[in-house]
């Protein structure tokens, strides 16, 4: 198994640090470019909400990021320090009433790019889970 953990303080431009990670992590998988994608956009869209929606944007308070390799299964956790959120009743961002809104739609790419989302801890926390697919 492998495993990395990364703690990065609630402000937007530490995002850089979690794309890096992401990076490499595929280039030492050497995961295709599908893959990547995928992981780039899902991981990045939960640390972004995790730091705006569940830190408030409040520097003091960190989004913790964990990486888990498991036989054919990547795994990211991201954990916020937030009061968490009714991930059960999210509006859908397909619905002819929230097409025009400028956000609402994290949660549903996590859905829809990852192989596995699981929200822990009353939202405070999603597992985001990868099917690992190396290129041949």
């Amino acid at each position: 198994m492998v495993a990395i953990d990364l703690k990065i303080e609630s402000k937007i431009e530490n995002l850089h640090k979690v794309e890096a990670l992401i990076e490499n992590i595929c280039r030492d998988l050497q995961l295709e470019e599908d893959a990547f994608g995928n992981l780039l956009i899902a991981v990045t869209e939960a640390v972004n909400n995790a730091i705006q929606h569940g830190n408030k944007n409040n520097p003091d308070k960190t989004v913790n990021i964990q990486f888990k390799k498991e036989q054919d299964n990547l795994t990211f956790s991201i954990e916020d320090e937030g009061d968490g959120f009714d991930f059960e009743n999210l509006p859908d961002p397909t619905a002819p009433e929230n097409i025009e809104n400028p956000s609402g739609r994290g949660v549903f790419l996590m859905k829809n790019l990852a192989d596995g989302v699981d929200f822990q801890n009353n939202g405070k926390r999603v597992d985001l889970k990868f099917n690992l697919m190396v290129a041949v």
